[in-house]
């Protein structure tokens, strides 16, 4: 006959970042192999050590075979004897220690390396730690390399992702082999519930017979004492009855002690359990997306329970760069102004200047314009971009344009790639690490101009995409106002134009996934809108401000903490006087905001210069208006001359560069 063979050849991956990946397929399956990447990095060995390069695991993702070169992890240091060594902690999965240890001595001996003095075996309990003393003339960098060309303290592991599909082999790529995984857990699902719905339905079925005895047990006693045997006595319960033969026999086999009050009461309880499973088994098998919410709480089961550190770390090999490996990571500035230019700045560029001086940050905008947002972060780190669409932009800090201190920067519209000129930003916020260990507990808050407020967990945005995503799913003529970045439990306040503010606990809300709606946040009246969202802790004061030019500020626990999804209670009189509420921005002492009006003229105020008074009140005039003219905005400035956020990045940048 004919034979073939065929060779398997799967690596040992991280079960947390496989978790994470099953997650995120399971919430959508269009995700691609690139996408896939950012949760599995690659192979995790039980033996460490260190992945060279990441075209192997590049290839093996993409196309189900691929050869990842893995090398021990070394370090070098000084021994007693004076000399350098080189210390092996960690060695290449499947490699044999033993043997490892005498192809170096053969080596040795065969003098095709000459550097080493002496070698020598100090694992115990706690590791593995080989030790090669280096002779004083020779490189220890040197030798290591040598070691790693003619052993295999580097080795290359073959990777086949072969599997049967089907009854037939087949070699599939990272995303095929995990949607079969999750088609297999959907039938084990599936099965398992109509396997544990048969035997509800079964028991049930009994628990029915037995209430029927119970209710009759005078009838079912006088039965089966005048019953000549048992035969007989199973057909007469049947015929008064009108039982199964099942539920006859489970009658015939009850026990004296079950006809008391208590074991009836337990039956009846019994009952009332099976039906709910029954209910909910049978929930299950109607709705898909059930069965996907149990294969999600099962991986998160084992994630939290088998999931560890990655121990098998990655390195970029000689020519395995991306950009972001060419370009230096350093601390930024970035500023938005209120008319939509950005810039990323150097914080070398400020070092010359003294705490406290002015104009660090001025830049030369239009005269109507100003810095509304300064960012202290990574050249790395990324920048998302929130649009009254409610959909999500990226770019990461290092493609913002580089600008001196003066110049105004440039206009995000041409950076962004926005779906048409009715899409505008509405909130920036930047984020170090998509690492999902690292923003586990950080979460996003939204609000929109029809009251829906919304928490979703950052790592729903751990794979940005440049043409945008959905943040939020928007109801017809909503748009989407404001975009909080919160880990803390903060209180909250959305305020509408009509005057009215609720505030609530953040942890009132529930996590929900990308496209969500969300839910209430506050209850509007017919004509009314949400003009401004604020986190807050009960110390702060914020400011209200109206289109007539009206405003006033007060403290935040003035207002009556409550559940979300009520109608608040007033915080500004939307007199004649007044006129509607137009914003709200937090306003404790020493900031500073700006008043836009509708004919482009801007106001600033000290906020100290502002009375603190009572919440249902009609406020104070701030600024006197032209006839025609109403207030439109209300912003937050970064002074120029109070940039301690910025100074202190600066001083630790200076502190680094001595030490």
């Amino acid at each position: 006959g004919i034979a073939v063979g065929m060779a398997t050849n799967i690596p040992a991956h991280n079960i947390a970042e496989v978790s994470y990946a099953l997650l995120a397929l399971v919430d959508d399956e269009e995700l691609s192999v690139s996408e896939i990447a950012k949760y599995i990095k690659g192979p995790d060995f039980p033996t460490g050590a260190i992945i060279l390069g990441k075209s192997g695991i590049k290839d093996y993702m993409e196309k189900g075979r691929g050869s990842v070169k893995i090398r021990a992890k070394t370090e070098i240091e000084e021994v007693k004897s004076g000399r350098e060594a080189i210390i092996v902690n960690e060695i290449p999965y499947q490699v044999n220690k033993s043997n490892l240890i005498t192809s170096i001595a053969d080596l040795v001996r065969d003098k095709k390396i000459n550097g080493i003095a002496d070698l020598r075996d100090e694992s115990d309990r706690d590791g593995i730690r080989i030790v090669i003393e280096i002779k004083k003339d020779a490189n220890a960098q040197v030798v290591l390399n040598q070691l790693y060309k003619h052993t295999q303290l580097q080795s290359s592991f073959g990777v086949i992702m072969l599997a049967l599909v089907n009854n037939r082999p087949k070699v599939m790529n990272i995303k095929e082999i995990l949607m079969h995984h999750i088609d297999h857990r959907k039938v084990i699902i599936i099965r398992r519930t109509k396997f544990d719905l048969q035997k509800a339905e079964a028991r049930s079925h009994i628990l029915e017979g037995l209430k029927i005895a119970i209710d009759n047990i005078d009838a079912v006693i006088k039965i089966i004492k005048e019953s000549a045997d048992e035969d007989n006595a199973r057909v007469s319960l049947i015929s008064k009855f009108r039982l199964t033969k099942i539920q006859a026999e489970a009658i015939l086999e009850m026990k004296i002690r079950q006809l008391t009050g208590l074991k009836r009461k337990e039956i009846d309880d019994e009952y009332l359990e099976v039906i709910k499973l029954i209910e909910k088994l049978h929930s299950v098998l109607a709705d898909p997306n059930k069965v996907l919410d149990i294969i999600k709480n099962e991986v998160l089961d084992i994630k939290r329970k088998y999931g560890d550190k990655r121990r098998t770390q990655i390195q970029a090999a000689e020519a395995d760069f991306n950009i972001e490996d060419l370009i230096q990571e350093e601390e930024v500035a970035v500023t938005m102004s209120h008319a939509g230019y950005i810039k990323r700045i150097s914080l070398d560029t400020y070092k010359a200047q003294h705490r406290g001086g002015r104009g660090i940050i001025a830049m030369n905008t239009k005269e109507e314009d100003f810095v509304e947002n300064l960012f202290i972060t990574s050249s790395h780190s990324y920048m998302l971009f929130f649009t009254t669409r409610g959909r999500l932009y990226w770019m990461r800090v290092y493609e913002i344009p580089e600008g001196s201190r003066t110049s105004k920067g440039k206009a995000m519209v041409n950076l962004l790639q926005l779906q048409g000129t009715e899409e505008k930003i509405t909130a920036a916020i930047p984020i170090r690490s998509f690492n999902p260990e690292d923003i586990k507990d950080e979460y996003l808050l939204m609000c929109t101009r029809n009251g829906t407020i919304k928490k979703i967990t950052l790592d729903k945005f751990i794979n940005p995409r440049k043409r945008g995503i959905i943040a939020i799913e928007l109801e017809d003529g909503d748009i989407l106002t404001e975009v909080k970045a919160i880990n803390k439990n903060p209180e909250i306040i959305i305020a509408t134009k009509k005057g009215n503010a609720i505030r609530f606990k953040e942890s009132g809300i529930r996590a929900i996934g990308r496209t969500g709606r969300g839910v209430k946040g506050i209850r509007l009246e017919k004509d009314d809108e949400v003009i401004g969202m604020e986190v807050f802790s009960p110390d702060d004061i914020f400011l209200s401000i109206s289109e007539n030019g009206y405003g006033k500020r007060t403290k935040v626990g003035k207002y009556r903490l409550q559940q979300r999804a009520g109608h608040g209670v007033i915080n500004m009189q939307a007199t004649k006087r007044n006129g509607n509420i137009v914003g709200i921005k937090k306003a404790n002492d020493g900031e500073e905001v700006m008043i836009i009006t509708q004919n482009g003229i801007t106001i600033r105020l000290r906020v100290n210069s502002i009375s603190v008074i009572g919440r249902n009140t009609q406020g104070v005039r701030l600024v006197r208006l032209d006839d025609g003219d109403k207030v439109a905005a209300i912003a937050c400035v970064v002074k120029d001359e109070n940039v301690e956020e910025l100074q202190d990045a600066v001083e630790k940048v200076e502190k680094a560069d001595k030490e």
